[in-house]
């Protein structure tokens, strides 16, 4: 694929294979070979070969203007991939569309194509490009821009966000013909100041959205109330815009887009692009402990897979699902490849936190071919352009099987075999996807799920937009119904937001606060105000950290890793958002410990499952979580072994969400013959397996559903209750009890309605929960199923497993198959 993402006739190799004996080519199929036959293999759950797609073409559509042909001519684009071709028409036709095609399947060209016929054929024609990340922007501008020169368009292509000069911010508001920017620049620069921006928006021809598939939950429900307002800016300035959406694979691409955009919206998904047979594979490390079910480490796993793929002169991306993971995988790569004289600058990592022009750099390697191997977060699943790569490894499943294939197709951009390896850490999902791989390529990809009505994020957006204009008697709201509308801002006039003024066709509402409303609503649910990582020789900044990362990263004596070195934190000025640290060269790295306390604050829903003898109350509602890191714990590198403890001292982190409970009454845990605090603990095994079974049921990323145990009622916690109220356990019979309860949440600030989905099917719930016990291979629980004891009882009776189980049967909890 070309810069622009089109069919070339001639492909760059950006991985270009140098000329040193250890990256001789010797490829995947050779790799596979070898670990057939060293016993490697015999890890291997389920392996299984994707076969190669030919690429569908067709012709460049006889109405392109002659410049635009030419410019990508030049980039050996001589024909289209038959999905752009598609996208091209309808686009040019005035129907939003949306291209959901697989990762490096050319979407780029989808939205370019269109808008460059525009710009062409109407010098005075803009467009909009909005990105999730700046890096993203960047990467985008760069090709762009080279396209618009080689094809004598005489219009600017210039990225506005929070790194754009005050100069270039002016020639953007005077002569950009395409602007490319974040939604969170265009919600809080942009729109408010629309009278400035009057040539963009009175000549707004498309809006691209990029990336849609990571527009889901708050952010997403934030997005289409900007998308709301901003159509309703365009119609002020006389525009009616044209949606071009792009979205690696989801379950829901049009009816997701249809709701970004509030109007139908076409769905292209058959895709043109060829690619080369992919080998996929999942490899679970053995078992080390088998009474504890603990696994070899995963990360070392893919760290010793991925050496032998480097070794052997292939492509390699490797995906972690941590920062502090990230790194500790580049270190272990450069310290085993450094004994086969391999550059450690060949192995690079990319994760948030990096400043842009650490980032810019490492983009720049990647695609001219000088790394070998990068190890990535998920920053990298996105569309920036890092040239051709020949394997890909996860260490841990990504939470979601979108997540996954969108990491799986970074691998396989030439024709030749690819390689796609996940590696199973001892998490229970992770367990869930070894035990039944085979929903890798069966199960249904998860739809992104978005509430743009919700109603604190809809008042919230229309006190921006009455701001941005005033709300005329016939004036629309995206899809909002009249009647809600006026509502909304009758209610907003009556807390003295708005002033209505009475006109003979109705009210006009115009803005009456003295607030710049705009700065108070923050699209992401993590605040924007990042922490700056300070090295103290030479006092220069090496990074940045987001607020919430800070606490468990950046705490005092933290080890804080950056690109393969360790740096001690020695002191955090959490008031002015610095940390300041040191570069050491310590055996260790250190991991926060997190406790939660959940509170419940009101009670929308209640009900009883009475399945046996012993009823359970369930309950939805909204609740506070409180989390505090209380710890952090010194790893040693390479032997993973546990060498000491350290306090923390920080703030509390405090959000309100909605939480699905259900509550054990005390007289049944004190009817049980084993000790209080084992059966507590056992329901807290529960707890695990029904968080397994809600993500896997819910589709969703396990990180996006909170739990903990606790006590629904504040009253009740008593100091020995409260303790356990933050994971430790209660105490053994002895002091006052409380009803033990189980909480599960949307992590998300807000909610995103996951709870009420589990409070619905609650008894299917405990079903399937017993399912994944009774079927896991463990004697006593493991970490794939309810997880190891955390009792802290030594009585050689209490069989935690079969404890749980006896407890499902005492509340009539039958397995559901």
């Amino acid at each position: 694929m070309s810069a622009v993402g089109g069919h070339t006739a001639r492909r760059k190799q950006p991985f270009r294979r140098l000329d040193k004996p250890w990256a001789r080519p010797r490829g995947v199929a050779e790799v596979l070979e070898r670990w057939r036959a060293d016993g490697t293999w015999r890890n291997v759950v389920w392996s299984h070969c994707l076969g190669a797609h030919e690429a569908s073409i067709v012709s460049m559509p006889p109405t392109l203007a002659s410049g635009v042909a030419r410019a990508l001519q030049q980039r050996g684009i001589c024909e289209l991939y038959s999905h752009q071709g598609r996208a091209f028409e309808r686009a040019s036709n005035g129907k939003h569309v949306v291209v959901a095609t697989p990762t490096a399947s050319g979407k780029s060209l989808c939205y370019n194509l269109p808008i460059l016929q525009a710009l062409a054929s109407d010098p005075t024609a803009t467009a909009l490009y909005l990105f999730p990340t700046k890096a993203l922007s960047r990467d985008q501008e760069e090709a762009l821009r080279a396209v618009v020169r080689d094809a004598d368009l005489k219009v600017g292509a210039i990225t506005y966000d929070g790194d754009t000069p005050n100069d270039a911010r002016r020639v953007a508001r005077q002569r950009a013909g395409v602007l490319l920017t974040n939604p969170d620049m265009l919600h809080a620069g942009i729109m408010p100041h629309h009278t400035g921006w009057a040539r963009l928006f009175s000549n707004l021809k498309y809006v691209v959205v990029d990336e849609l598939h990571t527009y889901r939950g708050v952010f997403g429900s934030h997005l289409a109330n900007v998308m709301r307002r901003l159509l309703r800016i365009a119609r002020f300035h006389g525009s009616s815009p044209t949606f071009v959406f792009a979205s690696a694979t989801i379950g829901n691409p049009r009816e997701h887009a249809s709701r970004i955009c509030g109007e139908p919206v076409e769905l292209i998904e058959e895709n043109g692009a060829p690619t080369g047979s992919r080998q996929v594979v999942v490899y679970n490390p053995p078992v080390v402990n088998a009474e504890l079910g603990i696994r070899q480490s995963y990360i070392k796993t893919a760290v010793r897979l991925t050496q032998d793929l480097v070794r052997a002169g292939v492509p390699t991306l490797v995906f972690g699902n941590s920062r502090n993971g990230v790194e500790v995988m580049l270190k272990y790569l450069r310290d085993r490849l450094a004994r086969d004289q391999i550059d450690p600058s060949a192995i690079h990592a990319y994760r948030g936190g990096y400043l842009p022009e650490t980032r810019r750099r490492i983009e720049a390697a990647l695609r001219a071919g000088e790394i070998r191997c990068v190890v990535a977060t998920n920053a990298l699943e996105l569309g920036i352009d890092i040239g051709a790569l020949d394997a890909v490894v996860c260490a841990g499943y990504p939470g979601t099987m979108a997540g996954l294939w969108q990491r799986f197709g970074r691998a396989g951009r030439r024709r030749d075999l690819s390689l796609a390896v996940l590696v199973s850490s001892s998490n229970p999902v992770d367990q869930y996807m070894a035990r039944h791989p085979r929903q890798l390529i069966s199960a249904p990809i998860e739809h992104a799920r978005i509430d743009p009505d919700n109603i604190e994020i809809l008042i919230q957006h229309l006190k921006c937009a009455a701001f941005e204009l005033p709300f005329e008697p016939e004036d629309v709201y995206g899809d909002v119904p009249s009647d809600a509308l006026g509502e909304a801002l009758d209610y907003l006039a009556d807390n003295g937001v708005v002033h209505p003024t009475s006109t003979a066709a109705g009210s006009i509402y115009h803005w009456a606060s003295d607030s710049y409303p705009a700065n108070n609503v923050s699209l992401r649910s993590a605040s924007w105000d990042n922490f700056v990582i300070i090295e103290l020789e030479g006092n220069r900044t090496i990074a940045e950290m987001d607020w919430r990362s800070t606490h468990t990263m950046l705490h005092e004596q933290a080890i804080y890793q950056h690109e393969g070195g360790q740096y001690q934190v020695e002191r955090l000025d959490f008031d002015n958002h610095k940390a300041f640290v040191r570069r050491v060269k310590p055996d260790y790295y250190t991991t926060a410990m997190t406790h939660s306390k959940v509170t419940v604050l009101e009670q929308d829903q209640g009900a009883t499952i009475d399945l046996g003898e012993v009823p359970l109350d369930a309950g939805l509602g909204e609740v506070s979580v409180v989390e505090k890191v209380v710890g952090y714990k010194k790893i040693k590198f390479h032997t993973h072994e546990n060498v000491g403890y350290g306090e923390v001292h920080l703030p509390e982190m405090q959000k309100h969400t909605t939480a699905f409970w259900l509550t054990f009454p005390e007289d049944f845990v004190q009817s049980q013959p084993e000790p209080r605090a084992v059966v507590v603990d056992a329901l807290r095994g529960l707890s695990k397996a029904m968080h397994v079974v809600g993500a896997v049921g819910l589709m969703i990323d396990p990180r996006d559903l909170g739990r903990t145990l606790g006590s629904c009622n504040e009253d009740e916690a008593s100091p020995v209750a409260t303790k356990s109220l933050y994971g430790a356990p209660p105490s053994k019979g002895k002091g006052p009890g409380f009803d033990p309860t189980i909480f599960l949440y949307d992590s998300v600030a807000g909610g995103i309605g996951l709870a009420s989905r589990l409070f619905e099917e609650r008894e299917e719930l405990l079903r399937r929960a017993r399912h994944l016990i009774e079927s896991c291979e463990c004697d006593e629980g493991c970490p794939g199923c309810i997880g190891p004891d955390a009792s802290g009882d030594d009585e050689p009776e209490a069989a935690r497993k079969r404890l749980v189980l006896g407890l499902l049967d005492a509340v009539g909890v039958s397995a559901t198959h």
